[in-house]
């Protein structure tokens, strides 16, 4: 494997490992809220779990690159 295949893949399995941190455990923060167009507060309390859920598959995402790799 060549080293910019190597560098892309690390870029990308970091970028799901951000997205897992955003959605898992900033999901209703500000700037979080603002980053993903959510239209109300209130609606981030309530998509919360759905949220979650969907920084988990990026994780494992993030994990799989990694291990592959």
């Amino acid at each position: 494997m060549t080293l910019i295949s190597l560098i892309l893949v690390a870029f990308v399995a970091l970028e799901h490992f951000y997205f897992l941190i955003l959605e898992m455990f900033l999901w209703t923060k500000p700037k979080t809220i603002k980053a993903f167009g959510i239209k109300s507060k209130q609606f981030a309390e309530d998509t919360k779990i759905l949220a979650a859920n969907q920084g988990l598959y990026n994780g494992f995402l993030a994990a799989g690159l990694i291990f592959y790799y």
